[in-house]
């Protein structure tokens, strides 16, 4: 709109824009979610909700028992919130779990997630919803931008130069996801400590680690679930060790 020279925003002119932006440019048409999909991301987004209130209950429990005279009768209130929500959170993992367990391929491509250190259920089936099954997403460089795990920085001669930052446009759900299981793999996964070690050494800001790992562990569950097989730890030593082997053998 703004290279347009628009000054009088109207849906009238929107929708104009919106028209000539589709003509000029090569865009890919939208489709439908696939059931399967769209079902799993409205009961890990709820699962999600119940989460954060959960914490927020835990919170004013925590408040009231530290009270010089807590209320018994509100300490009793936020403990069966507690109890409440522990079981619609139970009762959605259950109906997830079945919705997979009725999807054979499904089920295999998740299992197949599965196997990346530090990954487990049910952050494949965040990732998987969230993405519609990666059914847009052509490269890694795409996936990492769609989590809001893409850089933003700005900087104009000497004058101007902002922190570089995470853009955080995107799929939100996408990047809390992933956080959990970067925080894992940090502690037991080999490779991924290093990782988290050599940029934190070099930066001497841990957040930045802890991104870089986010966006390996995305990229891994991207390209596992796109070669349908399951993760191979070492595998471009293995690789090489097979083709210096057949350089040899010839």
């Amino acid at each position: 709109m703004r290279t347009l020279n628009v000054r009088t925003i109207t849906d009238k002119t929107a929708s104009q824009a919106i028209c000539q932006f589709g003509l000029e440019r090569k865009l890919e048409c939208w489709t439908k979610p696939k059931k399967v999909f769209k079902k799993l991301q409205q009961l890990t987004r709820e699962r999600s909700q119940i989460v954060d209130e959960r914490v927020i209950v835990k919170n004013q429990l925590h408040a009231e028992k530290t009270e010089a005279e807590p209320n018994k009768s509100s300490l009793k209130r936020l403990k069966t919130r507690i109890e409440f929500l522990n079981q619609q959170e139970k009762e959605i993992k259950i109906e997830i779990q079945n919705i997979v367990n009725k999807d054979t391929q499904l089920k295999k491509e998740l299992k197949n997630i599965c196997t990346i250190p530090s990954v487990g259920m049910l952050t494949a089936v965040i990732v998987i919803a969230e993405t519609n099954g990666f059914e847009l997403i052509r490269n890694k460089k795409q996936i990492t931008s769609y989590a809001s795990l893409d850089i933003k920085e700005k900087q104009s001669g000497t004058s101007i130069r902002s922190k570089i930052r995470i853009s955080k446009k995107r799929n939100r759900n996408l990047r809390k996801a992933i956080h959990l299981p970067s925080l894992s793999a940090v502690k037991y996964n080999k490779s991924h400590k290093e990782l988290y070690l050599r940029l934190t050494a070099k930066s001497g800001v841990k957040m930045k680690g802890l991104i870089a790992v986010q966006r390996k562990l995305l990229e891994l569950i991207y390209v596992v679930y796109k070669n349908k097989e399951g993760f191979i730890q070492n595998y471009e030593q293995q690789k090489r060790a097979t083709l210096l082997e057949i350089e040899t053998a010839l």
